[in-house]
C-alpha cells in the first residue's frame, strides 16, 4: 500500500462536521465479466474498427466484478466517507445480475462505506435508444426493480450521470456510443434523459428514497474576446452546455428558445417539465475545466481529442497559459469557484445543497506529483466556493482506479490507483497517500 504522505506546506483548510469525502467510478469503465451481462450500446460501439483509439474493449476492463472485494479494501484503507460506483442496466437486465450489487453494497457497508450509485452511466442496453420517448419509461421501471433490491442499505441515489456529455458526444458527434453525428437534431436524447431523471426521481420516492440527486457535468463559459460575435458565441454555448440540463432540474423550465425545439407539443413539454423538475435533496456536480469559446471559424477544430464541425455556431478556443493534463485540458482549478458562486447567483433557493461528484485528472505514473498538485487546488477552491456562501456537502475523485476511458481506450489514467492491465495487479499511486491523509485533515 502506499505509505502516509506529507500533506502540502500550506495548512488545508478545515471542512464542516459531515463533509463526505468520497471516490468515484463506473460500471462499464471498470467491471468487465462482459460475459455475465447483456450486451450496451458501449459494446457495439467498441466492436467497429476505428472507435476507441487503442482498439481496445471494456470486456475485462479492471475485472471489478470478480476482484469488487480487493478495490473495497482500497476503499476502506483509503478512509473515504462514500463510495460513487454506478449500476449497469444491462447487468441488471441479465439473470443473476442484481446479486452482483448486492454483494458490493454489503461489502461496502460492511466496510464503513456509504455506497452512492448511479443509476444510468451511459451503458444503455443495446436496443433500447434514448430518442424513443419509451426509453425514459423503461428506465423507471428498471429504477424501481434496483431501489427494490439494494434500498435496504443505500441512502443516497444519482439518477444519471452527465446527459450533456452523453447527448453531446455520443449523438450529436459520433465520438461516443452510441455514435450519431445528429448535431441538433440529437435534442430529443437530451429531452428524453431528462424525463427519465424525472421519472426515476418519483420512483425512488415511491421506494423510499430521501436522498437524491442527480449528477451533471458543467463548467464555466469564457468569451475568447470582448467582441460581441464571440460573446454571443459562449452564450449559446452556455446555453447549451450547461443551462439546457440544468434549468429544467432545479426550475422546472427550459432557458428561452430551448422548449420549442424538444420533441413534442408545448403542452406535452410543459407537463414532460413538471417531471423533470422534481425537488431533489442536492444536486451534483462534475467540474473538470472552463471552456474558451468564441464566434465560427468556418473550419473544423480539434478540441480535447474530438473534433467539432465547421458548422456548429460556435468555436472552442484553448486556454493559454495554463498547465495541460496528460488529456490536454487545462487545469483551472478557480474555475470551480466561479461555477460554484455563479449557480448560486443563478438559481437562489432553486440551488439544493451541492456534492461535486466528479473532480480528477489524466496523468502517468506512480508519483503523480501534478496530481496532488491538480486536487490540492480544486479542495481548495472548493472551500472559497463554500466561504462565499455555497452550500456543499461533499466532494468525489474521479477516480479510485485506472480504468476504460471511453473512445481513449486505456490510455488515459484518472486514477488514484494504479492498474496494470495485463496482470490486472492494483497499485496506489502517490495521490492516494494525499488523499487518505486530506480525509483525515480534513475532518
Amino acid at each position: 500500500m502506499a505509505t502516509d504522505d506529507a500533506m502540502p506546506a500550506r495548512p488545508m483548510p478545515r471542512f464542516p462536521d459531515g463533509f463526505l469525502w468520497g471516490v468515484s467510478t463506473s460500471a462499464h469503465q471498470i467491471e468487465g465479466a462482459a460475459g455475465l451481462r447483456g450486451p450496451s450500446v458501449w459494446d457495439a460501439f467498441t466492436a467497429e474498427p476505428g472507435r476507441v483509439k487503442d482498439g481496445s474493449t471494456a470486456d475485462v476492463a479492471c475485472d471489478h466484478y470478480h476482484r469488487y472485494r480487493e478495490d473495497v479494501a482500497l476503499l476502506a484503507d483509503l478512509g473515504v466517507d462514500a463510495y460513487r460506483f454506478s449500476v449497469s442496466w444491462p447487468r441488471v437486465d441479465s439473470p443473476g445480475g442484481l446479486d452482483f450489487y448486492d454483494r458490493l453494497v454489503d461489502a461496502l457497508c460492511a466496510a464503513g462505506v456509504r455506497p452512492v450509485p448511479t443509476l444510468f452511466h451511459w451503458d444503455l442496453p443495446a436496443g433500447l435508444d434514448w430518442l424513443e420517448r419509451d426509453t425514459a419509461a423503461r428506465f423507471a421501471e428498471y429504477v424501481s426493480v434496483v431501489a427494490g433490491r439494494l434500498g435496504d442499505r443505500v441512502g443516497k441515489w444519482i439518477t444519471l450521470n452527465e446527459p450533456a456529455e452523453h447527448t453531446l458526444l455520443g449523438h450529436a458527434l459520433g465520438v461516443h456510443a452510441p455514435g450519431r453525428k445528429l448535431l441538433f437534431d440529437a435534442l430529443p436524447a437530451a429531452h428524453h434523459q431528462l424525463l427519465a431523471h424525472g421519472l426515476a426521481v418519483r420512483a425512488l420516492r415511491a421506494a423510499g428514497a430521501t436522498d437524491v440527486g442527480i449528477a451533471n457535468s458543467h463548467g464555466p463559459v469564457w468569451p475568447a474576446s470582448d467582441d460581441p460575435a464571440d460573446r454571443e458565441a459562449a452564450e449559446f454555448y452556455d446555453l447549451l452546455l450547461n443551462r439546457m440540463f440544468a434549468d429544467p432540474v432545479l426550475t422546472g423550465r427550459y432557458p428561452e428558445g430551448i422548449g420549442e425545439l424538444m420533441p413534442g407539443s408545448p403542452g406535452e413539454v410543459a407537463a414532460d417539465l413538471e417531471i423533470i423538475g422534481e425537488p431533489l435533496d442536492w444536486y451534483g456536480v462534475n467540474y473538470y475545466a472552463p471552456t474558451r469559446v468564441g464566434a465560427p471559424q468556418g473550419a473544423e477544430i480539434e478540441f480535447g481529442g474530438v473534433t467539432l464541425p465547421a458548422e456548429l455556431p460556435f468555436s472552442v478556443r484553448g486556454i493559454e497559459g495554463r498547465p495541460l493534463t496528460d488529456f490536454g485540458w487545462p487545469v483551472v482549478p478557480e474555475g470551480l469557484t466561479e461555477l460554484l458562486t455563479g449557480f448560486h447567483d443563478r438559481y437562489g433557493d432553486r440551488l439544493p445543497p451541492v456534492v461535486i461528484t466528479e473532480n480528477g485528472c489524466s496523468y502517468e505514473g506512480l508519483d503523480d506529483r501534478d496530481r496532488i498538485a491538480y486536487l490540492d487546488g480544486h479542495v481548495r477552491a472548493l472551500h472559497r466556493a463554500m466561504e462565499a456562501g455555497v452550500d456543499v456537502r461533499g466532494y468525489f475523485v474521479w477516480s479510485l482506479l485506472d480504468n476504460f476511458e471511453w473512445a481513449e481506450g486505456y490510455a488515459r489514467r484518472f486514477g488514484l490507483v494504479h492498474v496494470d492491465f495485463t496482470t490486472l495487479e492494483r497499485t496506489p499511486k502517490a495521490s492516494y497517500g494525499w488523499f487518505r491523509d486530506l480525509v483525515r485533515h480534513g475532518r
